[in-house]
């Protein structure tokens, strides 16, 4: 780019999001991701930029209600989406029943992680996929958490499965 050029002048994209419930009409850059929008312009801080290439799981969010790395999403290709980010799940006094079981089974430590491995969570549940602890880790395996709390994030899931109603592969057969 020219040193004389500046980023107004380049060309944007009109885009209209649902981001927690409230509608958002944006005017973008082409090229900025969906983490970068909600950590920037949008200042929703709670999903973590980690490693920024899809490896780690710490931006995850639902968009449309499926977990997605915020990081590798341009925000322009979800153009009439819903997405949900962290903030948008419960609030401390009035917290979605995955962020109480990780409160109630201390599924994190330093707490990078944790608004990913959330969000990946609830969307796991609603996936209806996870029916034992292995496929619970396994459909996890994306969320990486430096701090090693990966039995409590079991447990945690775990237990709202069983507050949902899904009955693990080893009850299921019998």
């Amino acid at each position: 780019m020219d040193k004389g050029t500046s980023s107004s002048a380049l060309p944007t994209c009109a885009i209209s999001l649902n981001i927690n419930g409230t509608n958002r009409m944006l005017d973008i850059h082409p090229w900025v991701t969906l983490l970068d929008l909600l950590r920037g312009p949008i200042e929703l801080t709670g999903t973590k930029k980690g490693c920024d290439h899809g490896q780690c799981g710490a931006c995850t969010v639902l968009i449309d209600g499926e977990r997605v790395n915020a990081c590798l999403k341009l925000a322009v290709s979800i153009d009439g989406a819903a997405i949900t980010t962290i903030e948008g799940l419960g609030t401390p006094q009035d917290m979605h029943p995955m962020q109480r079981a990780f409160v109630e089974h201390d599924a994190f430590q330093c707490g990078y992680c944790t608004a990913g491995q959330i969000c990946s969570a609830v969307g796991l549940v609603a996936e209806g996929h996870a029916h034992s602890r292995a496929e619970i880790r396994e459909l996890m395996s994306g969320n990486l958490c430096r701090c090693g709390a990966y039995t409590n994030v079991a447990d945690a899931i775990e237990k709202v499965l069983d507050q949902e109603g899904v009955k693990p592969l080893r009850e299921a057969a019998e």
